[in-house]
């Protein structure tokens, strides 16, 4: 339920409650809510188009980059994904109490592993709204009940579209407490869900800037699925189709810039710059996009920025990247370990040998060959949406979609058995 005057104890009391609750509720009442949360969206689809105008207007009064404030931004389009997304959720396996493994001692005893809720999951985000009823409907089916914090500049839209899951969560009788969103966008709130509030938050996943990152590693005290900076890489290499690999890299840069997907680097090898570079940055300055280049990448253009050190380890999220040219495969290995965030990296290379080897070097969440990072997605991966990509390497890794937002737990079945000395 909204939140404006209960304190953060009792709203992680609630969702304590309604986490236990839920996890006796059936797949076809969870997919019920879901259902009706997608055909909520779409019939309020004016009230939330009127609180993200209002988010917008706010925004633009605070010079907020553009970049930023197309991630704020709903359209008639954006809202039926949006639906489309919760329908997708909906259409999934439930998650909960899968088989993961079994078998059998050779005293008879019959283990087995079963999928289990969560509980509660703390989400922490800043400017997409969309986010609201991607992380609420994703923990819904997974069983879990979540507490939403969005950001102050998309408060107003995730506040509509938080009001049509709560009618999802009524019209099928589950505790409305189930997907909470806190009014409150102090970032001492954000503070306190990182502690736990209590003991009641289970698992936080944050989505949001470098100083969001930072309170999260300074000041967490419960689990995190950790998304960090999505600085991404492409390697065009030597064997590269030239004009597949122009179209992948402006797609990766431009199609949305201000994404984690969004590529930031890119890297070419020095034995195609001669007949690829000028390609490259032709397609660049044509979308208006600013480029900063290694001594070599600026031989080819007079209007190339020099890079400074910081560039290779800045997320732009704006129509900006930086160029380097790299001698060989190993050095552009030694370019993305130095400077990888440890989202998402591409290699552009005929060679199957070497787009194998890139892919087992790479040490990133996804690892992609001959295709555009922005697929960076757990839309496109086929998980109905995410929570964010977790670039840690404990429980989740990469798009957190359903699946991820389960733990398990060992069902032991003996017939009398007793253990001897």
């Amino acid at each position: 339920m909204m939140v404006e005057n209960m304190n953060i104890e009792k709203i992680g009391a609630n969702a304590k409650k309604a986490a236990s609750s839920l996890a006796k509720e059936s797949s076809e009442q969870k997919n019920y809510a879901l259902t009706a949360m997608a055909k909520n969206i779409l019939a309020d689809k004016k009230d939330i188009l009127d609180a993200n105008k209002l988010d917008i207007e706010n925004s633009k009064t605070k010079n907020l980059s553009e970049s930023f404030i197309d991630r704020l931004e709903l359209n008639e389009e954006r809202i039926t994904a949006i639906s489309n997304t919760l329908n997708e959720i909906e259409s999934f396996k439930d998650p909960v109490g899968k088989i993961l493994d079994s078998w059998q001692r050779p005293n008879g005893l019959q283990i087995s592993r079963v999928s289990t809720p969560l509980g509660v999951i703390g989400i922490i985000y800043e400017s997409r709204p969309n986010v609201t009823a991607d992380a609420g409907a994703l923990s819904l089916k997974a069983g879990n009940a979540s507490i939403l914090r969005g950001g102050s500049d998309s408060i107003n839209s995730c506040l509509a579209i938080h009001k049509s899951l709560v009618k999802g969560l009524k019209e099928a009788n589950i505790d409305e407490n189930t997907i909470q969103i806190i009014k409150n966008t102090d970032r001492e709130i954000v503070r306190k869900m990182l502690h736990g509030i209590n003991q009641s938050i289970d698992v936080i996943v944050p989505r949001g800037g470098k100083s969001l990152v930072a309170m999260v590693e300074e000041e967490a005290r419960v689990p995190v699925f950790a998304h960090l900076e999505g600085i991404c890489h492409i390697f065009v290499d030597k064997t590269a189709h030239l004009d597949r690999s122009v179209d992948v890299c402006i797609n990766a840069k431009m199609r949305r810039p201000g994404i984690c997907g969004a590529v930031e680097t890119i890297l070419v090898h020095d034995e195609i710059a001669n007949e690829f570079m000028p390609k490259l940055i032709n397609a660049l300055k044509a979308q208006a996009c600013e480029i900063r280049g290694c001594v070599k990448t600026q031989m080819f253009n007079e209007n190339i920025i020099e890079a400074k050190d910081q560039d290779w380890s800045t997320e732009y999220l704006l129509p900006i990247v930086s160029i380097k040219i790299v001698d060989n495969f190993a050095q552009a290995i030694e370019h993305i370990d130095c400077y990888s965030s440890g989202h998402t990296e591409s290699i552009l290379t005929e060679d199957l040998n070497r787009a194998v080897r890139f892919q087992k070097d790479i040490d990133s969440a996804i690892v992609m060959h001959n295709t555009s990072t922005q697929f960076a997605d757990g839309g496109e991966f086929g998980l109905g949406g995410e929570i964010g990509i977790a670039t840690g390497k404990f429980h989740a890794r990469g798009p957190v979609g359903v699946d991820q937002l389960t733990s398990f737990k060992y069902l032991v079945n003996g017939n009398g058995h007793i253990r001897g000395k």
